[in-house]
């Protein structure tokens, strides 16, 4: 009588015959996405709104989280050491890829550790005034600074900030002199100080200031473009006020390095998907703030691009110093 094969043997034969297992789905797990700013930022408000969208796109839990520090260098080292599963992506903007590189204070920081996902937004900084400043526009603001050496106080973002260098920048273009304030942190500081008195100036995007300049507390006196913003296009550009000088901000969604191929299509989808949205089209035409796409691999070459030609801008005042 002829003999059966043995239940292993068979299942041996079976285990090496099967084809490859398909990988898991994505997302297996709530995505968490760090925002290493302050909650009631620009960034943070943007970053949750497209969020908010994704979430249903993706079909997973997806939670954002503030993680504030060291020039934003604090969140985003939890996401280039987080595993790079997909279940892990932080928001990088200005600072993130110029300011504490170009530092070198973290020697384990290094943009090679992520992978972008995809750039969001895109947009101009602005100078704006508190409603009561005794100045309210820009030839005003800068004859009250070239008048009073020192005596108009400027609320920036870090020493070494994208805010930060464009004042420098300003100071020595138009001959000058403005009392810089740092608020680390982002924008919300910078709200805090403006509606206290602390200051009566403040440099960053319009969009981000948005509630104030709509309630009547701030007012934007130039932005720092070539063209008009169509939400406010009753602030002058640099451009027409005869300043060559364009300084602006940007968010950058990004994984950490070695993340499957899947996951990171996965979330680019889930996000173009929300960005092409009417909802959030809508929003940021609402709140003043500058859709800009890129994803994947363009959005690399872009970041390595963006860091090299400000660190020449960065090297060209330190050597007129």
């Amino acid at each position: 009588m002829k003999k059966l094969p043995c239940l292993a043997a068979l299942s041996a034969v079976a285990l090496f015959a099967a084809p490859p297992a398909l990988a898991e789905e994505f997302p297996q797990k709530d995505v968490r996405v760090v925002v290493p700013w302050g909650a009631g930022g620009g960034t943070d408000g943007i970053v949750r709104k497209i969020t908010t969208l994704a979430e249903g796109a993706l079909g997973g839990t997806m939670y954002v989280e503030n993680v504030e520090g060291g020039a934003s260098a604090t969140g985003i080292m939890e996401v280039m050491n987080a595993e790079p599963d997909g279940h892990t992506m932080g928001a990088l903007t200005y600072d993130s890829v110029v300011t504490v590189p170009r530092q070198g204070l973290l020697a384990s920081y290094s943009l090679d550790k992520l992978d972008p996902v995809a750039r969001i937004t895109s947009e101009p900084d602005a100078i704006m005034v508190s409603k009561d400043a005794p100045y309210q526009t820009f030839d005003a603001l800068l004859e009250a600074a070239k008048a009073n050496p020192g005596g108009v106080r400027v609320g920036i973002q870090n020493i070494g900030s994208r805010t930060h260098l464009a004042m420098l920048q300003l100071e020595e273009m138009a001959g000058a002199d403005f009392d810089l304030i740092a608020y680390p942190g982002g924008a919300a500081p910078q709200k805090e100080a403006l509606l206290s008195g602390e200051v009566d100036v403040v440099v960053t995007s319009l969009g981000d200031f948005a509630p104030l300049i709509q309630a009547g507390d701030a007012k934007g006196v130039v932005e720092f473009s070539q063209s008009r913003n169509p939400t406010y296009s009753d602030v002058p550009t640099t451009a027409e006020e005869g300043v060559d000088l364009q300084v602006g901000s940007f968010i950058l969604l990004a994984v950490p390095s070695g993340t499957p191929y899947e996951a990171r299509q996965a979330l680019i989808e889930a996000y173009q998907q929300a960005y092409d949205s009417d909802e959030f089209q809508t929003w940021v035409a609402d709140v003043g703030v500058t859709p800009s796409w890129l994803a994947g691999e363009e959005a690399r070459v872009w970041m390595e691009a963006t860091q090299a030609e400000l660190f020449e801008v960065m090297d060209e005042i330190e050597r007129n110093k």
